[in-house]
């Protein structure tokens, strides 16, 4: 299990590395190959999506918005699975995320994000 969690851990570092700095060092290719072409995402505004692409899309909307570097608070991986917590700085205040991962064949093969829409759209979340 060790090896699955490690590699586990990478994927979820990688994907957080192409854009938790914000939109300047935001990285589409990076983003793109750690994430499976037929990924299955799920959040409260977006509902769910099937594919890479449009999650892409949704995310650097996201990343335009943040106004610092998001600060993870926790991360937990355990095999093929990852959960991570993390504050982020939005355009009228700090908001909390936390992030599920599933991985497989080498790519993050789902992604179950929870946060309160309401509470995203009043900080002025795009």
């Amino acid at each position: 299990m060790e090896i699955a969690s490690t590699k586990t851990a990478q994927l979820v570092d990688d994907y957080y590395g192409s854009w938790r700095h914000g939109i300047s060092s935001f990285d589409d290719a990076r983003v793109r190959g750690v994430l499976a072409e037929d990924l299955d995402f799920e959040g409260p505004i977006a509902g769910k999506r099937r594919g890479a692409a449009g999650f892409v899309g949704g995310l650097k909307r996201f990343v335009e918005g943040l106004q610092a570097p998001i600060q993870v608070l926790q991360q937990v991986d355990s095999g093929d699975q990852a959960a991570v917590l993390y504050d982020a700085d939005l355009p009228q205040g700090t908001m909390r995320f936390a992030e599920f991962f599933r991985v497989g064949e080498g790519r993050i093969q789902s992604i179950k994000l929870l946060y309160d829409a309401a509470q995203y759209r009043a900080l002025g979340g795009r």
